[in-house]
């Protein structure tokens, strides 16, 4: 045979049919292989770009915490270390043991917050998601309120202090992040829209509440619960705030708390003559390590959950 053939298969013959092909008949890949090619490129060389964008400024920082104070006042910041020194992190590591006590205190508490944050966020989000629970428009609106509008600084301030005690305690940096109006409305737009014949034939089962939700709704939701824990666990992680106020003891300071205060102390140094006759702290160096410091193990906690992310963070838009 002259012509070029193709070989099919017959589905209810074991014998291959063959047919004929046209000459100059171009043969066809897979459908969607070679369309689009050059906007397919260009669009992954913008993203490309957008990457780089974004990365830059982080790797400045990394180059700028291992470089010597003169060379940024001389030279400025950039993508690689001038003057290779790791002064500023020995700096701010003048007594190691208590940046671990600090780091202790800021793992500590962001893991049981978050841990104990989203049972409680969760379990409220999935009774307002019932249909049948009566109160549930009453008390959306009163987290939307919530959401709105707090107590305000001084008798919150009052609450805790004079009424609950938790002035230099650990509960003080967990039970204000506790709960969330926002990531509970996110958690109960997600609980609503997982099929309810799901939860229906587990209830025909014989199961419980309880039950129904720790072991179907909640391994169902683990998109919006990863992505509702990274943003609490940023929360917990980054605050200095609460331990500004109500922190005195200094074996119960989080990091943040502790490189706040380092930042202080050179500012203060850096802007008193007196002081900086006697001290000489590399300002900008330091303030560059101390960014590292912080932001580290978010990124590498960030790396374990991002693909959950993208997935998670659209739930505020599937269902109304």
């Amino acid at each position: 045979m002259t012509a070029a053939t193709l070989t099919d298969e017959s589905p209810h013959r074991g014998t291959a049919r063959r047919r004929p092909l046209r000459r100059g008949t171009p043969r066809r890949g897979p459908v969607g292989t070679n369309r689009f090619t050059a906007g397919r490129i260009a669009i992954h060389g913008l993203l490309a770009l957008c990457s780089i964008a974004f990365l830059a400024p982080l790797l400045m920082v990394v180059s700028a915490s291992f470089s010597s104070e003169s060379a940024i006042n001389d030279k400025g910041y950039s993508l690689l270390p001038r003057h290779f020194t790791t002064f500023a992190y020995r700096y701010v590591a003048g007594d190691p043991s208590q940046v671990l006590q600090a780091y202790g205190v800021s793992i500590l508490v962001t893991v049981t917050g978050t841990l104990v944050s989203l049972l409680v966020m969760s379990m409220l989000a999935y009774t307002l998601a019932r249909r049948d629970y009566t109160l549930r428009r009453p008390l959306t609106l009163y987290l939307i309120f919530a959401m709105l509008f707090n107590g305000g600084l001084v008798p919150t301030y009052i609450l805790i202090t004079q009424y609950l005690h938790l002035q230099d305690t650990l509960f003080v940096l967990i039970l204000p992040y506790l709960a969330s109006p926002w990531f509970v409305i996110l958690l109960r737009t997600y609980f609503a829209s997982l099929p309810t014949e799901i939860m229906d034939a587990a209830r025909i089962d014989g199961a419980g509440e309880l039950r129904t939700f720790f072991q179907i709704v909640l391994p169902l939701s683990t998109p919006a619960l990863a992505t509702v824990g990274l943003f609490t666990g940023l929360v917990y992680w980054n605050d200095w705030w609460l331990g500004l106020l109500y922190i005195d003891n200094e074996h119960l300071a989080p990091v943040q708390l502790f490189l706040y205060r380092i930042i202080s102390n050179i500012d203060y140094a850096a802007s008193t003559p007196q002081a900086g006759q006697l001290v000489t702290a590399p300002v900008q160096t330091v303030r560059m390590a101390v960014a590292v410091l912080a932001i580290g193990p978010i990124v590498i906690a960030f790396g374990f959950i991002q693909r959950y992310l993208v997935r998670g963070i659209a739930i505020g838009g599937l269902k109304g």
